[in-house]
C-alpha cells in the first residue's frame, strides 16, 4: 500500500491557486466586459458568444454554452440579439428537428475579427508579463488541468 504524503500546512486563503485564478477571473471579466461594450458595443455574454460562433461554427446552443463558458440561458440570450442584430444565422438543426445550428452571416464577420483582435490584446496585457516560454509552459499546465477535470463527453476536439 502506497504511503500517503504528511499533511502539509494549509496555505492562507490568498495564496491558494483557486483563490488566485477566481481574482484573476474577475478582474480580466470586468476589464474585458468594459473593452467589449465600448470598442465594439456588445455585452461580454454577446461577445463570448460571437467569438465562439465564429471559431467553431455551426454550433447548437448547448455547444455554444458550454464554448463560451455561459450557462444555456445565456447563451441562448446572447445569441438571439446577435441573431436580431444580423450577426448569427439562426438554421434547423439536421440532426435535430427541434434544435438550431448557429454560424457568422457575412455582416458578423467583420466584428467577429473585431473582437477577436480584442481577446489577443486582452490576452496579451495579461500574458505579456511572461516570457514566451513561460506563456507556452502555462498553456500546457492549463490543458493538463482541463482534461484532468473535464468529463469525455464535454472534451472538444481541437
Amino acid at each position: 500500500m502506497p504511503r500517503r504524503a504528511a499533511a502539509t500546512p494549509a496555505l492562507p486563503l490568498d495564496r491558494t491557486l483557486t483563490y488566485r485564478l477566481h481574482q484573476l477571473h474577475k478582474w480580466s471579466d470586468r476589464v474585458s466586459a468594459d473593452t467589449y461594450a465600448t470598442e465594439c458595443g456588445l455585452a461580454l455574454g454577446e461577445a463570448r458568444c460571437l467569438a465562439a460562433i465564429g471559431a467553431f461554427a455551426p454550433l447548437s446552443v448547448v455547444d455554444l454554452a458550454q464554448l463560451a463558458n455561459l450557462d444555456k440561458g445565456q447563451a441562448s440570450r446572447a445569441a438571439q440579439v446577435l441573431v436580431d442584430r444580423g450577426w448569427v444565422a439562426k438554421a434547423s438543426s439536421e440532426a435535430d428537428g427541434r434544435g438550431v445550428q448557429l454560424s457568422l452571416t457575412p455582416s458578423g464577420r467583420p466584428l467577429h475579427r473585431r473582437v477577436m483582435a480584442l481577446i489577443e490584446r486582452r490576452n496579451q496585457e495579461i500574458f505579456g508579463v511572461l516570457s514566451v516560454d513561460e506563456q507556452a509552459l502555462l498553456g500546457d499546465l492549463f490543458d493538463r488541468l482541463l482534461a484532468a477535470q473535464m468529463p469525455q463527453g464535454r472534451r472538444r476536439r481541437a
